[in-house]
């Protein structure tokens, strides 16, 4: 299946005119396999500007286009980074080739902060949902969560507010569903940083 994921985002690439760049092709890979593994938790940590959001939102697209009943969670330090990956996921889907049976008739959940695709009845959650990191999660569930850039120097500055994050973050487990996926994104802001504890705790 990895092979669909490359194609994925080769076919994307093209559309936009750009080639996929080599680390953008083990970016992809690792998501794929933090994805298919038992332990389905990984952290992807690369330097600034390498596109990592780029690469997640093009993974997450291509989730839903080989599995459509997924449901995922994008999480960032506040709602308006959370509703960037949205409209990313959103706009690969509108445009994307492979997508076009993705794309409601009547897009009643269609909008910056949440969408839903075509797909099975009877599942209760949007397909992408966000939320900031210590927005209302209350009552959700999510096949795949996305931790995008919640350690930033706001929610991370003392010791108290990494603290606070950590615990934040170990009320996931409470929303993620059985064999559910949890992928960390971002860059340290602190040499006390939440990245080690995710990677030592999952």
């Amino acid at each position: 299946m990895i092979t669909k994921v490359y194609q994925f985002a080769n076919s994307w690439n093209d559309i936009l005119g750009y080639e996929t760049p080599e680390h953008h092709k083990n970016m992809l890979s690792f998501l794929y396999n933090v994805w298919q593994s038992p332990e389905h938790r990984g952290l992807l940590m690369a330097f600034r500007h390498s596109g990592k959001s780029t690469v997640v939102g093009i993974f997450a697209a291509c989730v839903l286009y080989l599995q459509p009943e997924t449901r995922i969670l994008v999480l960032s330090a506040n709602t308006t980074l959370a509703a960037r990956m949205v409209a990313h996921i959103k706009n690969i889907l509108e445009n994307h080739p492979m997508c076009s049976d993705l794309i409601p008739t009547s897009k009643k959940e269609w909008a910056s902060d949440k969408l839903t695709i075509n797909r099975k009845i009877g599942i209760r959650e949007p397909s992408v949902m966000c939320q900031g990191i210590y927005g209302n999660i209350t009552g959700m569930r999510a096949d795949l969560i996305i931790c995008d850039d919640v350690e930033v120097p706001n929610t991370s500055n003392t010791q108290q507010k990494r603290e606070m994050l950590r615990e934040r973050l170990r009320e996931l487990d409470f929303i993620l569903s059985p064999n559910g996926t949890m992928i960390y994104i971002g860059t340290p802001h602190t040499m006390d940083t939440i990245y080690r504890t995710a990677e030592t705790d999952d």
